[in-house]
């Protein structure tokens, strides 16, 4: 990635997660450090400094870092916060080569007398986006003037926004800029799914996507630390064990709740994108976006959680009707092409519950002696398939139940997207929304319209089912609906002339059914009474 003609020169480095970069700017500055010597003298004032912006990332680069000077008798140390401070001083005291460590605890370190930065060769600051998103930017500054000028900067970032780019104006010279693009390969080993869900059944579909593939532990995301609390409740009271991380945690709650995760204890980890930064779980094999990422960077992030180290993972987006685009631009903009799908259903989890249960490593190892008498002694006393039973009846008793769950049967918009999906064509009788009627709402975003009051209103008003509703569109002064096309005729019959509230409901004009019912609708309102009709 970092080429050996960059020299000694800084670096401004756009590179994703899970890219690599850690191995990567450990070997650019091995030549500034050891120069021609395969070995390092004797522990001092430390040559390199590496800031990250969480303890957790914090102690996976000294890992890495350890690891790869591991021949050479380099001694890195860890300065992060949640940590013994008077331990961390006396590493320090005993010498150190290279420091990893956080923005606000190395400038505790700085600031009290413990760290000696005198004659430190390179700074690396390691998702350098990520830090200013979390306000130590003056930390940053603090650090970086404290270092000699005469130094190399190595500046990581997932993206390069405009604060990024002044900060490395004011603290690198000449510096050389690179972009490491992912490409393909930074999904090939993820697979990407993405499945149709109805709003309110959000939930459901989270419970039956951890049910249905059944990963070694789960990464849930949320975008706000009450989704995260609603969503770890939710979990917890289904039988699932589950644990949170976001923002309100304290240090001690969060290594405990990493702990349960490296352990086996906790299974699903529901989190927000800041509360998971920097987080390594080996084992990771499924992420869900319960809520929708920010951007197309923001769901590699999390999605580079899994798919490490040569294993598979799976990456799973759930897509109301409304947010189907948005999706699309997503996936677009990532360059993935997802499998779209329906959420999966009770029936395929009770399905592969049974061909897990037949499977099972239990029915197929060894068994000692006692056991095998204990076995004799059940066969002796009940029927087999009494004891088949009991043995299916404590499987499904430590599995939480799976939830019934609905469809919505939308397609992708893009035509190559559609192309992946192996969803079945919805049977006949079922809404379709292929040839379907757009509707206009007088009532906005301006006037609190959301689809948790709309969506019942329009199910009222126009004598429908929710299944015949598609997406909801809200504007800041209008709001726009799909009806499905066998409901269309009778919904525009319902609405026609109606005004509850202030809020009407009127055929958009335009291609389709749409537009037949607003010709049908002038054409009514121009030719009057029929003639022959009394008009007194």
């Amino acid at each position: 990635m970092l080429e050996p003609l960059h020299g000694d020169r800084d670096l401004l480095v756009s590179a994703q997660t899970g890219s690599g970069k850690t191995v990567a700017y450990g070997l650019a500055f091995a030549g500034t450090l050891l120069g021609d010597r395969e070995l390092f003298e004797r522990a001092a004032e430390p040559m390199a400094l590496v800031v990250a912006p969480t303890r957790e990332l914090a102690l996976q680069v000294q890992r890495e870092l350890t690891w790869l000077y591991q021949f050479t008798g380099a001694r890195v140390v860890s300065c992060v916060g949640g940590m013994d401070p008077r331990r961390e001083q006396r590493q320090l005291a005993d010498g150190a080569h290279i420091v990893v460590g956080t923005p606000g605890r190395l400038r505790d370190h700085l600031e009290r007398g413990r760290l000696d930065l005198s004659v430190l060769r390179v700074v690396v600051l390691d998702e350098a986006d990520e830090m200013l998103d979390l306000g130590f930017r003056e930390d940053l500054e603090f650090i970086l003037q404290a270092a000699p000028l005469e130094r190399r900067t190595l500046l990581f970032s997932a993206t390069l926004p405009k604060p990024i780019i002044t900060l490395a104006r004011s603290f690198q010279r000449d510096a050389v800029r690179l972009e490491v693009k992912g490409g393909d390969q930074g999904h090939a080993d993820i697979e990407y799914r993405a499945l149709r869900v109805l709003p309110r059944e959000i939930p459901l579909a989270v419970v039956n996507t951890l049910r249905f593939y059944e990963a070694p532990a789960a990464l849930v995301f949320c975008n706000t630390r009450e989704a995260v609390r609603h969503l770890q409740a939710l979990l917890l009271e289904r039988g699932f064990s589950v644990v949170a991380l976001s923002g309100e945690l304290s240090q001690s709650e969060r290594n405990h709740a990493l702990q349960a995760l490296r352990d086996g204890r906790a299974r699903v980890c529901v989190a927000t994108d800041v509360a998971a930064r920097g987080i390594d779980l080996p084992g990771l094999g499924l992420v869900i976006h319960a809520d929708f990422p920010h951007d197309a960077e923001a769901m590699q992030h999390r999605s580079g959680r899994t798919g490490r180290a040569g294993r598979k993972g799976i990456s799973v987006l759930l897509v109301p009707g409304a947010r189907r685009r948005k999706a699309e631009l997503l996936f677009q903009t990532a360059r993935v092409v997802p499998t779209w799908a329906g959420p999966p259903t009770a029936d395929e989890i009770r399905e592969l519950d049974q061909q897990r249960l037949v499977q099972s490593p239990l029915l197929q190892e060894e068994v000692d002696e006692d056991d095998l008498g204990l076995g004799r002694a059940l066969i002796e006393a009940y029927p087999p398939e009494r004891i088949a039973s009991a043995l299916v009846q404590l499987y499904r008793q430590r599995l939480p139940a799976a939830e019934e769950i609905t469809d919505p049967g939308f397609k992708p918009l893009r035509r190559e997207a559609a192309a992946f999906d192996r969803s079945p064509e919805p049977p006949s009788g079922e809404a379709s929304f292929e040839q379907g009627a757009w509707f206009h709402l007088t009532v906005g975003r301006a006037k609190g319209a959301d689809p948790k009051w709309l969506l019942p209103m329009l199910c009222r008003r126009g004598g429908i089912t929710r299944q015949d509703i598609g997406p909801i569109r809200i504007f800041e002064r209008e709001t726009k609906v799909l009806i499905s096309d066998r409901a269309a005729d009778e919904f525009a019959r319902a609405v026609h002339g109606t005004e509850v509230q202030g809020i009407r409901i009127e055929p958009m004009a335009g291609p389709g059914r749409a537009a037949k019912h607003a010709r049908h609708r002038a054409a009514a309102t121009k030719q009057g009474p029929k003639p022959g009709k009394n008009r007194g």
